[in-house]
C-alpha cells in the first residue's frame, strides 16, 4: 500500500501542522520543527546500537537489530503514543531525519495498529531544515524591518508585545540579551533557534514593517543569522525615551524581584536553596562583565550584591539590591548604550515616549 507523503513545506509550516518527530531524543534536542513532539521510534541507546551495527555489519543486520530492540511491549507502547497523538491531531504528519526508513516503519506500524494512513514529510527533518535555511537566507532581502532601541530598562519588549507584526528574538532565544538576561531553563540549540525564527519570518507579510528589538548579534548562547542581522543593522531605528526612575524600577523588577521569585519556584519548599540559586545567578552574571566593569567597580558591585543577599537571607526583603542595580544601570549600561547609539544616529527616524512611539508605529500600520 502506498503511504501518503507531504511535500508542501511552506503550507505545512505556516499552518503549524502538528508533527511527530520519530528521531531519537538526542537528535530532537539538536534541532526540530517548532510544532513537533518527540515520540521516538528508538531511544538514544537503541539508535546508537543500531548505528554501530550498521557500520560493522551493514543495513540488513542493523534493520534486524532494530526490529529486535523495538518489539513486544516496547513496540506496543511506542505505537500507542503515536496513535494517541494521531487521534488528537488527525491533520498532522510525522518525520524522521531523511524521510526514509524510520518514518516509513512508523507509518506502517500506525496503519497496522489503527488503520489510519498518517502522512510522512518528504525528505524528513533534513529537507525541512534546508528549506528553512533558504528562508533565512532569502527573506531579509524583502523584509521591511523597523528596529526599536532604548536604554536598558526602557520597556522595549513590553511595548513591542502590543503589536502582532513583531518578531521577539529574545523570546525565541529564551534570553534577555544582557549579562543578567539568562533564564533558569536552557536556551535552545542554534538550529532550533534558527528553525523557530525562520517560521516566524515566513508568517510575516513582506508588505508590512516587521518590528524587532535592537539586539547584539549574540543573544546568550545563540546568534542571529547573518543575512537577518545585516538587514537589522541597516534598518530604520526608533528610540524609546523613558525616565531614569522608571528604568531603575523596571530593571530592579526584572533582575531581582522576578528572577528571585522564579528561582524560588524551582525549590518551593526550600527557601535557602532558592536563595542560593539566586546568588549563583547574580555571581554568574556579574562575572561576565568583570573585565569591562574594571577592578574597582567590580569589587564595589560584588560587595553590594553580597550585602543585599545577606540582608535578603536575614529579612526576606529585596530592597537592598537596588544599590548595585543602580550602578550597573547608570554607570555601566548607559555609557555603553550612548556610545552605540552615537554610531547609529543616521538611522534614527523617530524618538519619543512610550505613548509617542506607540502612536508612531500605529501610524505606519494598524495593530
Amino acid at each position: 500500500m502506498e503511504l501518503p507523503v507531504l511535500t508542501d513545506f511552506k503550507a505545512l509550516l505556516l499552518a503549524d501542522t502538528p508533527l511527530i518527530d520519530v528521531r531519537a531524543p538526542i537528535e530532537f534536542q539538536e534541532g526540530a520543527m517548532p510544532s513537533a513532539t518527540n515520540l521516538p521510534l528508538m531511544n538514544n541507546e537503541e539508535r546508537a546500537a543500531v548505528g554501530t551495527c550498521y557500520k560493522r555489519k551493514g543495513q540488513q543486520a542493523a534493520l534486524q537489530l532494530g526490529h529486535t530492540l523495538v518489539s513486544g511491549t516496547v513496540k506496543t507502547e511506542r505505537v500507542a503514543a503515536w496513535s494517541e497523538f494521531v487521534h488528537q491531531h488527525p491533520d498532522g504528519a510525522l518525520y524522521c531525519f531523511r524521510g526514509g526508513l524510520r518514518s516509513r516503519i512508523s507509518q506502517q506500524w500506525l496503519y497496522e495498529s489503527t488503520g489510519l494512513l498518517y502522512p510522512r514529510v518528504y525528505g524528513g527533518y533534513k529537507a525541512l531544515r534546508r528549506y528553512l535555511l533558504e528562508v533565512l537566507q532569502s527573506t531579509p532581502t524583502s523584509l521591511k524591518p523597523l528596529v526599536l532601541s532604548g536604554r536598558t530598562g526602557a520597556g522595549k519588549t513590553e511595548l513591542l508585545k502590543q503589536f502582532s507584526n513583531t518578531i521577539d528574538l529574545e523570546g525565541l532565544a529564551r534570553h534577555r540579551g544582557s549579562a543578567f538576561g539568562h533564564y533558569p531553563q536552557a536556551q535552545p540549540a542554534q538550529a532550533q533557534f534558527e528553525n523557530q525564527l525562520a517560521v516566524q519570518l515566513l508568517k510575516h507579510p513582506s508588505n508590512q514593517p516587521t518590528l524587532f528589538e535592537d539586539e547584539c548579534r549574540t543573544i546568550g548562547s545563540v546568534h542571529t543569522p547573518s543575512p537577518l542581522f545585516e538587514s537589522l543593522t541597516q534598518a530604520s531605528l526608533l528610540v524609546l525615551q523613558v525616565s531614569d526612575q522608571e528604568r531603575l524600577e523596571r530593571t530592579y523588577q526584572e533582575y531581582v524581584v522576578q528572577q528571585s521569585a522564579l528561582l524560588q519556584t524551582l525549590a518551593p519548599h526550600n527557601p535557602e536553596q532558592g536563595l542560593q540559586a539566586f546568588a549563583a545567578y547574580l555571581c554568574k552574571s556579574i562575572q561576565k562583565i568583570e573585565r569591562r566593569l574594571g577592578g574597582v567597580r567590580y569589587s564595589q558591585v560584588s560587595k553590594l550584591m553580597q550585602q543585599a543577599l545577606q540582608h535578603q537571607r536575614l529579612t526576606g526583603e529585596l530592597d537592598a539590591h537596588r544599590a548595585w542595580v543602580k550602578i550597573i544601570l547608570f554607570d555601566y549600561y548607559d555609557p555603553m548604550y550612548d556610545y552605540q547609539l552615537s554610531r547609529k544616529q543616521q538611522r534614527v527616524v523617530f524618538s519619543g515616549s512610550v505613548l509617542e512611539v506607540l502612536e508612531y508605529i500605529r501610524s505606519l500600520h494598524p495593530v
